[in-house]
């Protein structure tokens, strides 16, 4: 195996390792640590530079989009802060050929969330229904481990050759 698809692998695995702990943190504290999003943004320097800067367009352009629909999110309390911070970050990784796949595995993996959340507590989630939202039931479902799910599945379909690595040519 060529070193720069070990390295890969490595930064890949460091990058997963990051994604589970901002996940963790998001179920048990509701809130991804800002350290978590560093990492994840210096784990893709460190990528780049592995590719020798390919992509790296597509890339800074996917973090953009992310960060502006993530920040419009976060304006209209949709979101949290750190979850539009660390879909930014995680968009770098993807790339703007891959965004709206993982936009959609994110979306799909917050859906199981909120399904499970509905089986297991179902007395609460009719409560907050009926209430509309207005009591005093915590925060909603921990976005930054459907973020990290859904980033995780397009990073490990790259890596494992399941996701063709097409990069988008800009200007």
């Amino acid at each position: 195996m060529p070193l720069p698809e070990i390295l890969r692998y490595a930064i890949a695995i460091a990058l997963s390792t990051v994604l589970v702990w901002a996940g963790v943190s998001d179920i048990i504290h509701r809130r991804i640590p800002n350290t978590s999003v560093l990492v994840v943004l210096g784990l893709f320097v460190l990528w780049a530079l592995v590719d020798r800067g390919q992509g790296l367009a597509s890339s800074l352009v996917a973090a953009a989009v992310a960060f502006a629909v993530g920040y419009g999110l976060y304006v209209f309390k949709i979101v949290g802060a750190g979850d539009a911070k660390l879909f930014a970050a995680l968009a770098l990784f993807i790339g703007l050929a891959h965004l709206p796949m993982f936009a959609l595995l994110t979306v799909w993996a917050g859906g199981l969330i909120a399904i499970g959340t509905l089986i297991t507590r179902p007395r609460r989630a009719m409560l907050m229904w009926s209430l509309k939202g207005k009591g005093n039931f915590g925060r909603g479902i921990p976005y930054g481990v459907a973020i990290g799910a859904g980033g995780a599945v397009v990073l490990w379909g790259y890596l494992t050759g399941l996701l063709p690595l097409e990069r988008i040519a800009i200007g």
